[in-house]
């Protein structure tokens, strides 16, 4: 199940993440989201766990803890594609 871990701090890294969801279960992966041209982390990330129901035990145990200074949201990720299809312009002629 891929989990996303929302209001991260931005010292919060990889390896944070990683132990902290470690103790409810094999993790497969960690991805803190940067920023492209800064390199500084946007505060949110995702971590993969092969069990949906470790992951499943990770989101109602972690959601609103607090984890370098702020409290964190984490709740499965969206798996995407629900993105709402832009209207064609009505414009003509140009």
């Amino acid at each position: 199940m891929n989990i996303y871990i929302g209001n991260l701090a931005y010292a919060t890294t990889e390896d944070t993440l990683r132990s902290l969801f470690a103790e409810f279960g094999a993790v497969e992966s960690v991805k803190v989201i940067k920023d492209r041209f800064s390199g500084r982390a946007k505060g949110f990330g995702f971590v993969e766990m092969p069990s949906n129901s470790e992951a499943d035990q990770a989101i109602k145990a972690l959601n609103h803890n607090q984890v370098d200074g702020a409290h964190i949201k984490v709740r499965p990720a969206d798996p995407g594609g629900k993105r709402r299809r832009r209207r064609p312009s009505r414009r003509r002629g140009h």
